[in-house]
């Protein structure tokens, strides 16, 4: 059940629940994740005002593990402070985080490595003039006898790269300043994957890559979901959105104005829920809405 079916939201959001959660035969929303619980990180009515500026007014949202969820929006939309307000750096004027089914308080960005979120910004936050091993243990470097243990990190650092099958690589001792756009995203997904994160945000993780980086980053999510970690993609390329998404938000002027299986829109569909908060299109919506689907 989505956020917008319980009875318990608050109201104002203005959501729309776009199709059912039901499993299709060959959906790649069909995850050995998904038991029918509670999701491991939901929002409901989430508000957030700085001054007079409301930038989020009643937001709903839910990611699960084992699957991809993509939030899009025009620009303005809120999506910057919906990932920030889950990461820890800002906290929530109003409504409630649950994760894996409990209220949680997320104060600070320690509060949400603690619960197992990374969020993987635009810039990558990664330091060109260290090496590849050196940036994944940054802040978290493994000692033996006091020493920094460089073979253990090594392996470590392969082993990593190897499972989320980062081939293009060719030396974890090579310099990131050296690396591609996808190589670096690749880095980033990997140096997250090792702090044990449960919810991986990856925030317009495709921007500025050519077609076969691109691929490379969206197969890197799939492979990440497919270990069961839960994937929020924030894009403003729907291609990529449809290309590897399960299920899929909207938000427009801060109110979540739509959100459901991928499956259940198409690429206008889409646009019309970021440009005007509505789509005359959307037909299924509005057969629920009326009663007679």
């Amino acid at each position: 059940m989505t956020p917008a079916d319980d009875a318990s939201r608050p109201a104002g959001a203005g959501r729309e629940a776009i199709g059912g959660a039901e499993a299709r035969p060959g959906d790649r929303s069909v995850s050995a994740a998904g038991s029918g619980g509670p999701p491991l990180l939901e929002l409901r009515g989430i508000t957030k005002h700085f001054g007079a500026v409301q930038a989020l007014d009643g937001v709903d949202l839910v990611a699960e593990a084992g699957k991809v969820t993509a939030l899009v929006g025009d620009n303005g939309a809120g999506k910057s402070v919906t990932i920030k307000t889950v990461s820890g750096i800002w906290e929530p004027d109003d409504g409630q985080i649950f994760w894996e089914g409990r209220p949680v308080t997320i104060a600070h960005p320690n509060d949400a490595r603690d619960l197992g979120i990374t969020t993987v910004y635009q810039d990558l936050a990664l330091c060109d003039n260290l090496d590849i091993v050196q940036n994944m243990f940054l802040g978290r470097e493994k000692l033996r006898h006091r020493l920094l243990d460089e073979d253990e990190m090594e392996r470590t650092a392969k082993a990593t790269l190897a499972d989320l099958s980062v081939t293009t690589i060719r030396s974890i001792r090579q310099p990131v300043a050296s690396l591609s756009g996808g190589q670096r995203q690749s880095v980033a997904v990997a140096k997250a994957v090792m702090a044990n994160s449960k919810l991986v945000i990856l925030d317009e993780p495709t921007a500025a890559l050519g077609v076969a980086q691109t691929e490379m980053v969206l197969s890197l999510v799939r492979r990440l979901s497919d270990q069961g970690v839960a994937v929020l993609i924030i894009s403003h390329n729907l291609n990529d959105v449809f290309a590897v998404a399960d299920m899929l938000t909207v938000l427009y002027l801060g109110h979540t104005v739509a959100s459901g299986p991928i499956a259940d829109f198409d690429s206008q569909v889409a646009v019309d829920y970021m440009t005007t908060g509505r789509s005359a299109r959307d037909h299924a919506a509005a057969a629920r809405t009326t009663g007679t689907e």
